[in-house]
C-alpha cells in the first residue's frame, strides 16, 4: 500500500493568479452617475505582501552609548526596525488596480514622486483613507468584513 496521497486538489490555477475584486469606493468620490466609483483591488497573495514588507525592514548593528556594538554570547546584536506605515501604503498601492496609484499622470497631478505617499494624497480625508485601507485589508483577507459590510455586499449583489 502506497503512502503517496493525491495532490491534485492543491494544483489549482486560482492559486497562481491574484483575483481582481470590485468594491464601492468612498461615498465622497462619485462617478458621472452620481454613485460612488467602484474600486478594483487585486487580492495580493501572502507571498507578495511578505516581499513588500521585507523592503521596509532594516537591520542595523545595535550600539551602546559609546558607539560600540553590543555583543551577546559572542555574537553581534542587531536591531530590526519595520516601517509599518510605509509598508501598508505600498501594499495599498500594489493592490489598487483602479485607481492606479502608480499612474504617472496621477502622480504628477499630486506632485508626488514616492508611490507610498499616493494613498494619502488621493484619499486625503481620514474617512476616505480608512475606507480604502479597510477595503484593501478585507480584499486581501487581512481583516474580516464587519457585519454592516457583509450586509452592504449582499444588497449590492442583489441589485
Amino acid at each position: 500500500m502506497s503512502n503517496k496521497r493525491d495532490l491534485r486538489a492543491f494544483m489549482r490555477e486560482s492559486a497562481k493568479t491574484e483575483e481582481i475584486i470590485t468594491v464601492p469606493g468612498p461615498d465622497t468620490i462619485l462617478g458621472d452617475d452620481g454613485k460612488p466609483i467602484m474600486l478594483e483591488i487585486k487580492a495580493l497573495h501572502g507571498e507578495t505582501v511578505r516581499k513588500i514588507h521585507e523592503n521596509y525592514r532594516t537591520k542595523t548593528v545595535a550600539m551602546d552609548g559609546k558607539g560600540n556594538p553590543y555583543i551577546n554570547n559572542g555574537k553581534v546584536v542587531f536591531r530590526e526596525e519595520f516601517d509599518v506605515d510605509a509598508a501598508s501604503q505600498h501594499v495599498i498601492v500594489e493592490a489598487l488596480v483602479y485607481p492606479d496609484l502608480k499612474d504617472k499622470e496621477l502622480m504628477a497631478f499630486f506632485n508626488c514622486h514616492d508611490i507610498t505617499e499616493m494613498p494619502r494624497k488621493v484619499f486625503p480625508s481620514n474617512r476616505e483613507f480608512r475606507h480604502i485601507d479597510n477595503a484593501v485589508a478585507v480584499a486581501l483577507g487581512l481583516k474580516d468584513p464587519t457585519p454592516e459590510e457583509k450586509e452592504k455586499t449582499l444588497e449590492e449583489v442583489k441589485n
